[in-house]
């Protein structure tokens, strides 16, 4: 996996070379639709980073296998921006000096908001895969996502904690520095409020914190019915054991987020999050024949089974092509006003888009069971 990613560089890297001329800069143009995008290749949020170009790629082959965007091959350009800020302007400023015709990217939320936030005086076309704070699209024209937003996250899973755990308490441990964290818990409380959940405790913590025994200690000694856990998996695996040694036996439930704990965690440490729940994107047990097809395409290329990043990948560049086949010319307001038409149905659901250009979809919720992932239900906003 990792070594189709450094060639996909390297061939972009090559591509670009040399091309600084404008009568280079048009012919490629006429013949080839480029496509940069900016994710964490390296640092703590590479498997989601990996995991997305891996999708993105293997739609671009098919795409190019049955005759590219009218007529036109595809090339994708991957940065690396490790998940950082200033990495991610840097990168996306990079590619559209290239001559990129659409950007693709963050893998979280504050990544894609700054990329989002460089692309307004452009207008280029931007779509993050993965990125589910509320204001990445809110009030962008040229700024799409393919995934759910935070607080759509934090109500489907107040919903799914009364219909299907039955919960009458619930307690939520929040990371006040990320928006991520703060987007679904706020969004959870509310709902849970609403459906008559009690919210017996709310605890918090900084980003670079490694100890939360004392907010756990605080929580056992209340005996939730379920645990409220808004975070990414790398810190995940940090909380998780913590939350049992305290003497917490509530079930623990999360967003997306939770995507890759299962990779970051030691096998002997699975039955900590046994019978945990989590929304996503996409499950590898849906029956529906074109997931099982994209699931053995994603096998047969990588040697593994794919995450809801490498659907939302996969997705996010026939966003694209549907979008730029529709468009009435070949300038960024015609390609945006295509994308915020379409009626699109992919691997991760069938969506349009809303007034802030958020996709309208239902969730799956995943359970941890023995070790794997496997599907619950689906939720959707009531």
């Amino acid at each position: 996996m990792k070594k189709k990613i450094i060639a996909s560089i390297a061939a972009a890297a090559l591509l670009f070379t040399g091309c600084g001329n404008n009568e280079t800069d048009i012919k490629d143009k006429d013949k080839v639709i480029h496509i940069g995008s900016s994710f964490p290749l390296t640092g703590q949020y590479s498997n989601y980073g990996q995991s997305t170009v891996n999708g993105m790629e293997m739609a671009i082959d098919e795409i190019n296998e049955n005759g590219g965007i009218n007529g036109k091959t595809l090339s994708l350009e991957s940065l690396d921006d490790k998940g950082e800020l200033t990495d991610a302007v840097t990168s996306y400023h990079k590619l559209v000096e290239n001559g990129v015709q659409a950007v693709v990217g963050s893998s979280t939320s504050n990544p894609s908001l700054a990329i989002a936030e460089a692309s307004i005086s452009d207008g280029v076309p931007v779509i993050t895969p993965t990125g589910t704070e509320e204001s990445i699209t809110a009030g962008k024209t040229n700024v799409f996502r393919t995934c759910f937003t935070n607080p759509y996250q934090g109500e489907l899973l107040a919903i799914f904690a009364k219909d299907s755990l039955d919960a009458k308490t619930a307690a939520i441990l929040v990371n006040t520095a990320s928006d991520y964290s703060t987007g679904i818990a706020e969004s959870f409380e509310k709902k849970a409020a609403e459906l008559g959940i009690e919210i017996v405790a709310k605890e918090s913590y900084g980003e670079n914190d490694t100890d939360f025994k004392a907010q756990l200690t605080s929580i056992a000694s209340l005996d939730p019915d379920v645990l409220l856990l808004p975070e990414y998996y790398e810190k995940l695996a940090l909380i998780a054991p913590q939350a049992r040694d305290s003497g917490i036996d509530a079930t623990f439930i999360g967003g997306d987020g939770w995507d890759g704990i299962l990779k970051t965690m030691d096998e002997s440490s699975f039955d900590l999050i046994e019978d945990s729940y989590f929304t996503n994107h996409f499950s590898i047990e849906d029956d529906n024949p074109k997931v099982k097809d994209f699931i053995e395409a994603y096998r047969n290329a990588y040697g593994e089974d794919p995450t809801a990043f490498s659907a939302l990948g996969y997705d996010t560049i026939y966003i694209i092509k549907e979008g730029f086949e529709n468009a009435d010319s070949d300038s960024n307001e015609a390609r945006n006003a295509a994308i915020k038409a379409l009626n699109f149905d992919g691997i991760t659901g069938a969506f349009s888009f809303d007034e802030n250009n958020n996709p309208q979809k239902a969730a799956s919720i995943m359970k941890i069971d023995d070790g794997k992932y496997k599907f619950d239900s689906i939720v959707s906003p009531r």
